[in-house]
């Protein structure tokens, strides 16, 4: 006896939102973290960039925001380098947009 199985195919057409912009940020900014790793406080920036970046605060966004807060303040007390704070702003900006537009 043969038995056919059909699978799901994987859509080939994604829509680009805010959304997926703040995922790449949220990325770049942890990239810029590791490769200017040895600031004060670069692994407790992690630790809460991962917690930023996890499912749990993506399907509740409201969790986000004060996470920033304290990446923003580790970073500021650990003078970490002007890349890191160009995308922690990028991160910031983008996502006051995204907060904005789904709240509604």
């Amino acid at each position: 006896m043969i038995i056919k199985m059909s699978f799901e195919t994987e859509s080939t057409g994604y829509e680009k939102t805010i959304l997926s912009d703040l995922q790449g940020a949220w990325t770049i900014f942890r990239k810029a973290v590791v490769e200017n790793a040895g600031f004060p406080g670069w692994d407790k920036v992690l630790f809460h960039t991962d917690e930023a970046m996890s499912w749990e605060t993506v399907r509740n966004l409201k969790l986000m925001p004060p996470l920033v807060l304290i990446i923003r303040n580790l970073c500021v007390q650990g003078d970490a380098p002007e890349d890191v704070f160009t995308w922690l702003n990028e991160i910031h900006e983008l996502l006051d947009e995204v907060l904005e537009e789904y709240s509604e």
